[in-house]
């Protein structure tokens, strides 16, 4: 009918009426797959472990050059986690309640709404369609969605502002999980 036309014309131009925020779900395609030692998610320990990413063969193409970079961004899904507390929006950071409550959004917490994966590993060396990594915090099997090329002047961030919690743990040596 023309007034849902109408209607739709009107949500789309001026967000009213429906969420500005599209609810379907995104469909990946893996590019590859994590291969290493560790079969159980943890939350430490991952700065000296070896994985080796294997591309799928038909993108084999798409690593040329990708040896001339020291360090590359993996995106990864979070595919072995457990359930989620349905409604649960805070955690502790790390799990340890000496830490204040954060936003799920506000930690480094595997347990996201959507549960991907963001890390930048040390590239040791490209075999064909195998690149070995050392630091990608993700488990034998998980799929890999994406591989970026990490460039310092872009990438880091020196002036970057973190809550005074994060600071004490990164002076600690631990990341904010």
């Amino acid at each position: 009918m023309w007034w849902d036309r109408v209607r739709d014309w009107f949500a789309e131009r001026f967000g009213v009426g429906r969420s500005p925020v599209p609810r379907e779900p995104v469909s990946l395609r893996p590019i590859g797959v994590v291969r290493n030692a560790v079969r159980e998610p943890r939350m430490d320990g991952w700065e000296h472990v070896r994985s080796d990413i294997i591309i799928r063969e038909d993108l084999t193409p798409l690593l040329d050059g990708i040896d001339g970079y020291s360090h590359l961004i993996v995106v990864f899904a979070f595919h072995r986690l457990p359930s989620a507390e349905p409604g649960r929006t805070h955690v502790h950071p790390r799990g340890d309640e000496s830490l204040p409550e954060q936003g799920i959004l506000a930690t480094r917490s595997p347990m996201r709404p959507s549960p991907i994966g963001v890390t930048v590993v040390e590239l040791l060396r490209r075999r064909h369609n195998i690149l070995r990594v050392r630091g990608l915090d993700a488990i034998d099997g998980t799929p890999v969605l994406d591989i970026k090329p990490y460039y310092p002047g872009h990438d880091a961030v020196p002036d970057a502002r973190v809550p005074e919690w994060a600071r004490r743990l990164a002076e600690a040596g631990e990341a904010g999980r």
